[in-house]
């Protein structure tokens, strides 16, 4: 099979979206040639059965002249390819559909989102199956739907041996895009609690602000911390590339994700398959997760309470990584994608 992929980012050493070079790495193992079509190319290293078209976002290209490059390679890729895979973005199936229907070429989308978009809509009359991480992953009702799970791959993700590199002190992390759908004043909040408190610890926090409101986010976040004096526990790690996070992880004994986002957050999983005790709040984790590992009524106090539980039973819990072997297996996912190309 020769796949056509577009996505956002072909970027190794990107902090969010650093992962998807691996996908496009197991893409290759299962097929005979892939072309990307990329938004933005940064760094990668892939086979060389790997053809990556950049729509030239790193260069510094206007949306005009992107959007001409699409339809430029679509009408270079389109004519050698057997199936094409939209990432994330429904709008590029919108946009390329008089292609995809000119050359008869079925269209799969990967979507992990809860927000409904008009893009969505239409780009869920025009694919032929659309795959998602859990079901609250995607919220447009389709018969074409399929849940899979997420992909993480769990080589790279897992408990690390060198038990020396743990700090003494607990340690709280957490990691993601720096927004206020992380909920991270609570977890700032819960810190200073703790510490008033007496408790030895320190938090974590890894990822950066993408959007300007997101950087104001930052900055508040900042002045919470100084106004309760925790500038000794509360650090701030900044954007920690894909290549190294897992080491992120390893040295966590609590990994916190208070988001009010309602998917199936890629991090925690990682964190899970790292072998690292894991609080959320997150809808999209009932079900999949012991109740010990959740936290309802969100407050500094209560969040707080829940972490006291972590550090009065320190332990590594092996069974939430066998969660992510069971259910988010990188390999398995990309196989199971493959087989509903063959449909």
């Amino acid at each position: 099979m020769r796949l056509l992929i577009i996505t956002q980012k072909i970027d190794i050493s990107d902090d969010n979206l650093g992962f998807f070079h691996r996908w496009v790495e197991e893409f290759a193992k299962n097929t005979e040639e892939i072309f990307v079509i990329a938004n933005f190319a940064g760094e990668y290293h892939l086979p060389a059965k790997v053809k990556i078209f950049s729509l030239g976002k790193e260069k510094g290209f206007g949306r005009i002249r992107r959007y001409f490059n699409f339809f430029r390679y679509l009408l270079k890729i389109l004519p050698k390819s057997d199936a094409v895979f939209v990432h994330m973005i429904p709008a590029w199936v919108a946009m390329g559909w008089p292609f995809y229907k000119i050359f008869r070429k079925k269209v799969y989308l990967w979507y992990t989102h809860k927000s409904v978009t008009f893009s969505l809509r239409l780009a869920e009359k025009i694919v032929e199956r659309i795959f998602t991480a859990s079901e609250k992953s995607f919220r447009l009702p389709s018969q074409k739907v399929k849940i899979l799970g997420h992909g993480i791959d769990l080589e790279k993700f897992k408990p690390s041996s060198e038990f020396e590199t743990r700090s003494l002190r607990f340690r709280i992390i957490t990691a993601g895009r720096i927004s206020r759908s992380k909920n991270l004043r609570l977890l700032i909040e819960a810190a200073a609690v703790l510490k008033n408190k007496g408790f030895d610890f320190e938090v974590r926090i890894a990822g950066a602000p993408i959007f300007a409101v997101d950087n104001q986010y930052l900055q508040r976040l900042k002045d919470l911390v100084i106004k309760n004096n925790l500038e000794n526990i509360v650090k701030f790690s900044g954007a920690i590339p894909y290549a190294e996070i897992e080491k992120f992880y390893q040295k966590g004994d609590l990994f916190v994700n208070l988001s009010a986002t309602g998917s199936l957050d890629k991090s925690v999983l990682e964190a899970m398959a790292c072998g690292v005790n894991i609080l959320v709040s997150n809808e999209a984790f009932f079900g999949l997760l012991p109740e010990e590992n959740f936290v309802q009524n969100l407050s500094g106090e209560n969040i707080a309470a829940r972490i006291k539980f972590f550090m009065d039973n320190k332990k590594t819990d092996n069974n939430l990584r066998e969660i992510v072997v069971k259910n988010h297996n990188l390999k398995e996912l990309i196989e199971n994608i493959l087989k509903y190309f063959q449909e």
